[in-house]
């Protein structure tokens, strides 16, 4: 639950590229916080914007890497904002279109909070009839921001638990 809205915790799965933002780059960033910002896809946006509330946990999900899966958890510590990067010229994540007025692309702050032993990776989790109905799984999902059910969270964390990580988050 969140204690500050009574309302229920909700679970993500955030997928970035290790080489431009790794779980270790957020593990290492300055109390193991950072905003999550550069998303650039509607769909993606209004998750960010509409459904990430502070406290609500996510996988990091390392993409475009060999092997790609799930390497670490963490929280969401502020919901969505206005993502600022939009409007800085010399921010690799700038879009001439944004507007300060209105608002096109919003961020999320999270904080790391475990690093999995081990990746899960992809392959690993196609092999869990639990989750075979996972965002993630479905042909051609490539959403950045994407939901977790609660039932496929807890399924993803008893894998972890299976390799020495508690299942408890």
């Amino acid at each position: 639950m969140d204690k500050s809205s009574g309302a229920e915790r909700r679970h993500w799965l955030l997928k970035t590229e290790p080489l431009t933002f790794s779980f270790d780059d957020l593990w290492n960033a300055p109390g193991r916080t950072a905003c999550w910002d550069g998303v650039r896809n509607y769909q993606a946006r209004n998750l960010l914007r509409d459904g990430m509330k502070e406290g609500d946990l996510v996988f990091i999900y390392h993409s475009s890497t060999d092997p790609t899966g799930i390497v670490g958890v963490a929280e969401v510590t502020r919901g969505g904002y206005p993502d600022y990067t939009a409007l800085d010229k010399a921010d690799p994540h700038y879009d001439p279109k944004s507007d300060p007025g209105s608002p096109a692309w919003f961020m999320v702050d999270v904080k790391a909070v475990k690093k999995l032993p081990e990746i899960i990776t992809l392959e690993a989790l196609r092999q869990v009839p639990a989750l075979e109905k996972m965002v993630l799984l479905k042909r051609g999902s490539r959403l950045s921001v994407q939901p977790v059910s609660a039932e496929e969270w807890r399924a993803i964390m008893s894998m972890a638990a299976g390799s020495g990580e508690s299942a408890e988050t």
